[in-house]
């Protein structure tokens, strides 16, 4: 920690990646790394007058708001299953690596596989692959040899990290072991050595999708698998993907302090506490802080959250310290306790306080020294925050739509030049890519794959300008089969319309959050997505507004795609991550941010692609939802390897 001559601390977080987590390349004078975070001192105003600062660091321990939020650091000899570190993943999010992530324990089975021993079956192991965008192999783990066995049930799970805004192809190769090999790990192993069996390629989406997490694939080899005739069976590999078990229970605890000591000379303390666990060595590791309370003798401080894996367990032992803050990074100790969970719970039920003591010396002998000051829990509740993943299993599905801007000022489409233009060597434009992009990750979460879309902003041959017509030319039904589906449909209707305007969004909100409003009546289990692709400063914005303050009570997110070189400030104003929630004409105001605005241009050829940035925000806005409705994830039916 370092200190700064404006009163500031610098908490310097040392991170070793751990590249298996990442489960992406790094250059090796990345895999250590220093993260300078700084935090302002305490203001002598309110808290109100002083601007908000992002919770940071340590996993799922954060402060009911306000301006004192600080990140503590520290390290552990065991392995952090607590989740994402707010100020690890901005540092990677800033180098192009993906946000939020679920870890992923995949099992594997197989049956039905070739015998290539002579005087026994098969001894069988399997090897998981991610493949890349460039075509290459990185291996993710290997599973034990089952010795002697044509339909395996492998113990060993290999452990992959999952994020929804990306396609991530899994490629699943079985081999058959030598018995004279069997004696070395399976990590040692040279595979060019074994005999293949065979081998079986999805998705992870297509996994985690699925209502029972499992999907089954037939195996083929290398060879037939490029040949034209269909491939020869080789048996099946069954794959069931379930989250690494963490605590879902959160605990919310309140804290207040009486008579504390006074350390300052022309003004009372300034307290604040941390939360501190116990590592297999003995000592203890801070993993949450509250702000800090100006001139503050008997402090009530705001609301903390702790889930119950990040300590440990409810009977782990805490140390919850209390220190005068002092701009010069020498805190003073107010005194401390030594609680577990279920005793705060305990002393919340109570109503008592606890004394805080001092850790003293006596000649040589380490003593303590009760204190008149007291802690209390003036709140302890326990809720349980379901995944993203919990009600995908539940088999919610996420049903994906798209409208197509086709106002005039892309341009004439004949002409290579126009945003619309059809490049039949193969090269998509801006809408096809977009499209394509965003409905390859979304579609394996959609059954039917039956997808709404619309185009607005065109007149049709022999008609009035319409800010909402069906892209497959039908009066009736906006629905169109599949990813290729969207795509026919709208190069046939570049044909078949004339680009007009003005650009209105109101419209095509309108009608996708009807959608989302009869299936919620219906009672289904569904949250629908809605991509607009636009190149043009929309006219109807207040319209716009008040749409999006209708559908924020529905299940719909909308993800915003700007093309072309316009201007897009008020798409930004429409996507509400400043804070700034929307408000509509009457003075409502939108219960929940459901907009995701990116412009192509900002993400086209970087590190991040329009993907990553555009859904990045879709399960959050997804859990909101879920979590203001109180909707809890179905059971998913049980599943057997």
């Amino acid at each position: 920690m370092l200190g700064t001559g404006c009163g500031c601390k610098t908490f310097v977080l040392h991170v070793k990646w751990d590249l298996h987590l990442l489960n992406c390349k790094i250059p090796l004078s990345l895999q250590f790394s220093a993260i300078s975070i700084q935090f302002p001192a305490p203001s002598t105003t309110t808290s109100l007058s002083s601007p908000p600062i992002p919770a940071a660091a340590m996993g799922n321990c954060f402060s009911g708001g306000g301006h004192s939020q600080f990140a503590v650091g520290g390290t552990s000899s065991i392995p952090d299953t607590r989740g994402p570190n707010d100020a690890v993943d901005s540092f990677l999010k800033s180098r192009g690596f993906p946000g939020p992530f679920s870890r992923i324990e995949l099992s594997l089975s197989a049956s039905n596989l070739r015998d290539r021993d002579v005087l026994s079956k098969s001894d069988p192991m399997a090897v998981v692959y991610t493949k890349e965008k460039d075509g290459s192999l990185q291996e993710v783990g290997r599973t034990e040899v089952v010795q002697n066995s044509l339909n395996p049930q492998w113990i060993t799970k290999v452990k992959i990290t999952y994020y929804f805004e990306m396609v991530q192809t899994l490629l699943f190769h079985v081999y058959d072991v030598d018995t004279q090999l069997h004696g070395p790990e399976v990590k040692t192993l040279k595979l060019d050595d074994q005999q293949y069996l065979g081998e079986g390629t999805c998705t992870l989406s297509q996994i985690v999708a699925d209502p029972k997490c499992s999907r089954t694939l037939d195996l083929v080899s290398i060879a037939e698998s490029t040949e034209p005739t269909r491939p020869r069976n080789l048996g099946q590999l069954t794959v069931h993907a379930e989250e690494e078990v963490v605590s879902k229970t959160t605990a919310e605890l309140i804290f207040k302090c009486t008579d504390l000591e006074n350390k300052d000379f022309f003004s009372k303390s300034d307290p604040f506490l941390v939360i501190s666990k116990y590592v297999e060595s003995g000592a203890t590791v801070p993993i949450c802080r509250t702000e800090v309370l100006k001139n503050d003798l008997k402090p009530v401080w705001k609301p903390i959250f702790l889930n119950i894996s990040q300590v440990g367990s409810k009977d782990s032992p805490m140390v919850i310290e209390c220190f005068n803050y002092n701009s010069n990074g020498k805190h003073d100790l107010l005194g401390k306790v030594q609680k577990s969970l279920a005793e705060l719970e305990k002393l919340s039920s109570s109503k008592q306080g606890e004394n805080l003591f001092l850790p003293i010396t006596v000649g040589k002998d380490p003593q303590t020294k009760v204190l008149k000051s007291q802690l209390l829990v003036d709140k302890y509740s326990e809720s349980v925050h379901h995944t993203f993943l919990d009600y995908l299993s539940g088999g919610c599905e996420l049903n994906f739509m798209v409208a197509i801007d086709f106002t005039a000022s892309n341009g004439n489409p004949r002409l290579p030049d126009s945003l619309h233009y059809i490049d039949h060597s193969g090269r998509p434009n801006a809408y096809q890519k977009a499209i394509q992009e965003v409905g390859d990750v979304l579609q394996y979460y959609d059954y039917d794959q039956q997808f709404p879309s619309w185009g607005f902003g065109a007149r049709p041959i022999d008609g009035p300008v319409s800010h909402c017509f069906n892209l497959n030319g039908s009066s009736t039904n906006p629905m169109v089969a599949g990813i290729q589906g969207i795509m026919t449909a709208y190069e046939r209707a570049l044909s078949n319309v004339s680009l007009a305007g003005p650009t209105l969004f109101g419209p095509v909100i309108t009608s996708a959050a009807t959608i989302a409003s009869q299936s919620l009546a219906a009672n289904e289990n569904k949250y629908y997505v809605l991509l607009i692709i636009t190149d043009g400063v929309i006219t109807d914005l207040q319209e716009t507004k008040d749409a999006l303050v209708k559908a924020s009570d529905l299940p719909l997110s909308i993800l915003i795609v700007g093309v072309g070189g316009a201007d897009f400030k008020e798409m930004e104003i429409l996507d509400a991550d400043k804070g700034e929630k929307l408000e509509s004409t009457t003075g409502r105001v939108a219960s929940r941010d459901i907009v995701q605005f990116v412009p192509f241009r900002d993400v086209q050829g970087g590190e991040i692609s329009v993907v990553q940035s555009l859904l990045a925000e879709l399960p959050s806005q997804f859990l909101t939802y879920m979590r203001n409705r109180g909707i809890q994830p179905k059971p998913h039916p049980p599943t057997t390897l």
